[in-house]
């Protein structure tokens, strides 16, 4: 039996996706601004180095380094000892050169004097004054940091539309770069749609509910380095949408919405789309979801969201996080799929791909597992609040039996924690 939203004129979820990915552009104009406050943002040109890493040869332990050629004497290997002749720590090297017979005492990140070639680790050496002997074995360029070998000058440390992690500054930091070029954060106007809907913290009348969608979205954008243009909760009143529109137009680089989008009487937000603008497509065949629009308002791309709050962040996660990484000139890639056995079984009818809300785990035996958690209609937020990932049922698979392998997408940026 099919799903009764399977109607014909539902596009698939990729379908949907990938039109979005084509017809979304990256922002053209970009800002410079200090490394430290780059986290999250993404490169608007590539960075190369203008040194290399590690800048000079330098010890990987504390230890005294020496020649290697030292070590093949006879009188060594008898405990004979060298004669130590200086110090080099990390910041003020040792100036002068190992010499046939002689060493000098090195701390990590020191670099390597003039002559020496290895380095032996402090426990490998009982010192007696000015003199040490070594013990152990000892290999050519042991606990030697060669310069370079990390990175060397003008290799190219990321490409334009790199987003930039912790990790990624650190390794700018290490070459020396103090500022990065930066594409601008898009403006994202949001606003939900409702006679029904307040502000959380109001005190409810009769029919009324709280507007959760609104407020989880502005923290799901704070998450995925935004700005927000919030134009609040507006009534089920044509004018008024229309004017909010119109301005969303001018002042942002996108739309998004909740709510209005469906077929109900007053749902008026897809009229004055069409009436303004345009609509790429409409309803997606993915549960929850389906009543997804996407469209242009004065060339502006528009996103309207579902009533329902599991289908609004579940809609905002999967088709409008790929379209906003576009927008801000990074690369977007489909996430990978984890495969867990099935605890419970699931009921599913075809015709929508299914995203279900479920708590995955390793066993006992390390088997990754996952169970369905809570009740899955499309407004059960106590399900998504506990769960951890999602589970993906394919557009054409049916229900689904406990012990099956089923494919899960991890609860991640920005819906996660």
């Amino acid at each position: 039996m099919s799903d009764c939203c399977s109607q014909p004129g539902l596009i698939s979820i990729e379908q949907a996706r990938a039109t979005l990915l084509d017809d979304i552009s990256p922002l053209s104009d970009s800002e410079s601004i200090p490394l430290a406050q780059a986290a999250g943002r993404v490169l608007a040109q590539a960075v190369a180095s203008s040194v290399c890493l590690p800048p000079c040869d330098n010890s990987a332990m504390d230890g005294y380094a020496l020649r290697y050629a030292d070590l093949d004497c006879a009188d060594l290997e008898k405990g004979a000892p060298l004669e130590q002749i200086g110090k080099s720590f990390a910041g003020s090297p040792f100036d002068g050169e190992v010499w046939p017979g002689t060493c000098v005492r090195i701390m990590t990140g020191a670099a390597m004097p003039a002559g020496a070639d290895t380095v032996v680790m402090q426990e490998q050496v009982t010192a007696n004054g000015a003199s040490i002997v070594i013990h152990g074995e000892v290999r050519r360029g042991d606990h030697v940091r060669r310069r370079g070998e990390d990175i060397r000058e003008g290799d190219t440390l990321l490409q334009a539309g790199s987003r930039i992690s912790v990790a990624r500054i650190a390794l700018l930091a290490a070459a020396g770069i103090g500022r990065v070029e930066v594409q601008r954060r898009p403006v994202v106007a949001l606003f939900s749609t409702g006679d029904e809907l307040r502000q959380p913290g109001d005190v409810l009348g009769r029919g009324e509910i709280y507007d959760s969608n609104r407020i989880a979205l502005l923290a799901a954008l704070a998450k995925l380095e935004v700005e927000v243009l919030d134009l609040g909760i507006l009534p089920d009143n044509r004018e008024i949408i229309r004017e909010n529109l119109a301005r969303a137009a001018r002042e942002a680089d996108a739309i998004i919405t909740s709510g209005g989008v469906s077929v109900g009487e007053a749902d008026y937000t897809r009229e004055v789309l069409e009436e303004m603008g345009e609509i790429g497509f409409w309803k997606v065949a993915m549960k929850p979801g389906k009543p997804f629009a996407y469209g242009r308002l004065r060339g502006t791309p528009f996103f309207g969201l579902p009533g329902n709050p599991v289908s609004a962040l579940v809609t905002f996660q999967q088709l409008v996080v790929p379209a906003l990484t576009v927008m801000q000139g990074g690369a977007w890639s489909a996430p990978v799929p984890l495969q867990a056995r099935l605890l419970q079984p699931l009921r599913k009818s075809p015709g929508r791909t299914d995203f279900q809300r479920g708590i995955y785990r390793s066993d006992e035996h390390g088997t990754l597992c996952v169970e369905p958690v809570g009740a899955q209609g499309s407004h059960i937020l106590s399900g998504l609040a506990d769960a951890n990932c999602l589970i993906v049922l394919a557009r054409d698979s049916g229900s689904v039996k406990a012990g099956e392998v089923v494919a899960i997408e991890p609860l991640a940026r920005p819906l996660g924690l």
